[in-house]
C-alpha cells in the first residue's frame, strides 16, 4: 500500500524551478516531522528539508535560501519549492514521515542540466 506519493519531478535547465509534492493516502496522517531527502546518483540519501510538528522548518545549508518546504493540512500534502536549481540538485527526491515507525514515498526524479 502506498502511504506517501511524490510527484513533480522533471528535467529542467540550471537556474530553473520545480515544485515537488508529497501526498499522503487519504486516511494516513503523519504525527511526526515530515522531511524531504535527496539522493544523487551513487550517493547516500540525504535529509535536505524538514517540517517539525510545531510547524518550524529547517534546511541543509546547500539548499538554504533556494528551497522552501511547506505543508497543506487540508490536502494532507507537503511541498518542496526548489528555485535556482543546479546540476548538483539532480537525483531522486523522497519524502518521509519520520519516527520509529517512519515511512517513505517511492521518490520522484529531478534532472538538472546546463
Amino acid at each position: 500500500r502506498v502511504l506517501l506519493a511524490e510527484s513533480g519531478g522533471d528535467s529542467v535547465q540550471a537556474g530553473g524551478s520545480l515544485r515537488l509534492s508529497c501526498a499522503a493516502a487519504k486516511d494516513v496522517h503523519c504525527r511526526n516531522d515530515m522531511s524531504w531527502y535527496h539522493q544523487s546518483p551513487g550517493k547516500e540519501r540525504e535529509n535536505i528539508a524538514s517540517i517539525a510538528t510545531d510547524g518550524s522548518d529547517s534546511y541543509l545549508d546547500s539548499v538554504k535560501g533556494r528551497f522552501t518546504m511547506s505543508q497543506d493540512y487540508d490536502k494532507n500534502t507537503v511541498y518542496l519549492q526548489m528555485n535556482n536549481l543546479t546540476v548538483g540538485d539532480t537525483g531522486m527526491y523522497y519524502c518521509k514521515c519520520e519516527g520509529l515507525y517512519g515511512y517513505w514515498g517511492q521518490g520522484t526524479l529531478v534532472v538538472v542540466s546546463n
